[in-house]
C-alpha cells in the first residue's frame, strides 16, 4: 500500500542517511517503558480483581438467609426426587405387569358385556311387543306386576248434563 505525498513535499536531497543504531541510554530508556508499561497493565488488572471480588463478596452478603437456606437443602431436595421418581418407576413397572395378567380377563368382560346388552336390548324388545297385545294391560294390572301403574283414563263425557 503506498501513502499519498503532498505535492509540494519535495525527496530528501543529498547524502542518504545511515539507520541511526540505538544507544545504551536509548535501550534503558525503551526498558523502563516497558516496565512502567507492564506495571501498569498488572496494577489494572489486580484493580479489576479486586473490584470483582468486591462485589461478589457484597452480593454473597446481601443474599437473604432464606435463599442461602434453600440453596443448603438443594442437595436433599434433589436426593428426594430422585428417590421419589424411582418409587414411581417401580410403581409403573408393577401397573405394567398386572394389567398384563388381568389383559384376558378384561377381553372376557368385553364379549361377556356386549352379548348381556343384546340379550337386555332383546328382552325390552319382547316386552314391548307384548305390550301391544290386547288385553295384556288387563292382566298385568290383575297380576300387579308392573311397578308403576298407568294413568287412569279420563271418563267419558255424556252429552248434555
Amino acid at each position: 500500500m503506498t501513502t499519498p505525498k503532498d505535492p509540494g513535499r519535495q525527496p530528501p536531497r543529498g547524502k542518504p542517511q545511515p539507520p541511526r543504531v540505538p544507544t545504551v541510554g536509548d535501550v534503558l530508556a525503551a526498558a523502563q517503558a516497558a516496565v512502567d508499561a507492564a506495571q501498569a497493565a498488572a496494577g489494572q488488572a489486580l484493580d479489576s480483581a479486586q473490584l470483582t471480588a468486591t462485589q461478589a463478596f457484597d452480593t454473597a452478603v446481601r443474599l437473604p438467609p432464606a435463599s442461602i437456606q434453600l440453596a443448603a437443602q438443594l442437595p436433599d431436595l434433589i436426593e428426594n426426587l430422585t428417590t421419589a421418581v424411582e418409587r414411581l418407576n417401580s410403581t409403573i413397572d408393577r401397573l405394567d405387569r398386572t394389567l398384563a395378567l388381568a389383559e384376558p380377563a378384561f377381553v372376557a368382560y368385553d364379549r361377556l358385556l356386549t352379548r348381556l346388552e343384546s340379550l337386555t336390548a332383546l328382552g325390552e324388545e319382547a316386552l314391548s311387543r307384548l305390550d301391544k297385545l290386547p288385553g295384556i294391560s288387563l292382566l298385568t294390572r290383575l297380576a300387579g306386576t308392573r311397578d308403576t301403574p298407568e294413568p287412569p283414563r279420563p271418563k267419558p263425557r255424556r252429552g248434555g248434563k
